[in-house]
């Protein structure tokens, strides 16, 4: 949304640079990834229970649905960033997919078994900021796909970004899979647990962040901006890959705030929750539609169709950036495809029983 409607020339979260309501536009989009892989996985345990499923029939499910989301980001995904098929941009969708094909491997350990691996990869794997694609020659993609985010062209006219390497989003997902035996405990005993865990989180977070200690590759020091900016510098982390402090710093609060968010009722939390029925659905339309009407804008308010978003240092005359056209077409989005993913929850729940339902 602000990438197609107010780009900067700068990075948002440049503190050099950027302002405290841009950086922090930027910083609230970082809950979404990691809480969305983990309560997939937790979805994947709730499938399996509430659905009296066996082992084997939730594994043929998660690599299956883990494989259609794959060719979706090769495919649906990619071609709506560009409006054009000039490479393959491998991003959430991508994490997820490869997620679910993971987490039926893992499937075949116990439990404790899962979870010690998932943990130890989320703990260690900052162990890995030191080897770089660049130290593997021709296979420094491989290595971009485990571990560091990547773009180059494979072909003069062709390119592949990624943007979401594999490590540790396979661990959020299977630690969220383990989580969903938290959410069979009853309720007074499940929101103690989640708000010492979410406590802990930050705790966790907090000590590390400040000691400059170790889970996060750049290091926060004093900004000369004055304190407004030190304490937004202290969360700025590391996203492509999230760092152990990034999950720290998004996953704390959502569990902290779990409970209350299970007690939301009336009106408005039951206008939030349809979205939340068909969150893929919504993905999938709100691509294309940003970026139309992002052509549309470019237009009518320039002259030309720009492809794509605006270059971050070269911009059209008479253009300039603006946070609060970035809140307006958010919010017309959101309305628009409101009563779209309304209609489709409907129909997703009369036809629950359908195999279609749960591939989008």
């Amino acid at each position: 949304m602000r990438d197609y409607f107010t780009p900067f020339a700068y990075n948002p979260t440049d503190l050099s640079r950027a302002s405290a309501s841009l950086f922090l536009t930027r910083w609230i989009t970082h809950f979404c990834a990691p809480v969305f892989v983990f309560l997939a996985g937790t979805s994947a345990y709730l499938y399996r229970r509430n659905g009296a499923c066996t082992v084997a029939h939730l594994q043929r499910f998660l690599v299956t649905r883990g494989l259609w989301l794959v060719l979706l980001e090769l495919t649906w995904v990619s071609f709506c960033w560009q409006f054009g098929y000039n490479g393959v941009i491998l991003q959430t969708i991508w994490s997820l997919g490869w997620s679910m094909v993971a987490l039926a491997a893992l499937l075949y350990l116990p439990l404790p078994v899962l979870l010690t691996i998932a943990l130890g990869m989320i703990l260690s794997h900052n162990l890995l900021d030191r080897i770089h694609g660049q130290d593997f020659g021709d296979y420094r993609l491989l290595w971009a796909l485990v571990h560091e985010s990547y773009l180059d062209r494979v072909w003069p006219r062709f390119f592949i970004a990624v943007s979401y390497p594999l490590v540790p989003w396979i661990g959020v997902m299977a630690v969220g899979y383990g989580f969903g035996r938290v959410l069979e405990l009853e309720r007074a005993s499940r929101d103690r647990l989640l708000t010492c865990l979410g406590l802990a989180m930050i705790t966790a977070f907090l000590v590390l962040r400040l000691s400059n200690f170790y889970g996060e590759p750049t290091a926060w020091e004093p900004n000369p901006r004055g304190i407004v900016y030190t304490v937004l510098g202290v969360l700025n982390t590391s996203k492509y890959p999230p760092s152990l402090l990034y999950l720290l710093m998004t996953l704390g609060p959502a569990l902290l705030l779990m409970p209350w968010l299970e007690r939301c009722r009336g009106a408005w939390a039951e206008h939030v929750a349809v979205f939340g029925r068909v969150p893929f659905f919504f993905y999938m339309l709100h691509l294309p539609l940003i970026h139309l009407a992002a052509l549309v804008w470019t237009y009518t308010s320039f002259g030309a169709v720009t492809l794509g978003n605006f270059s971050q240092t070269t911009f059209p005359a008479g253009y300039a950036p603006s946070l609060l056209r970035a809140y307006l077409v958010w919010a017309a989005v959101i309305l628009a495809l409101y009563p779209l993913c309304r209609r489709y929850a409907i129909c997703k729940q009369a036809h629950r029983e359908k195999w279609w339902s749960s591939y989008l």
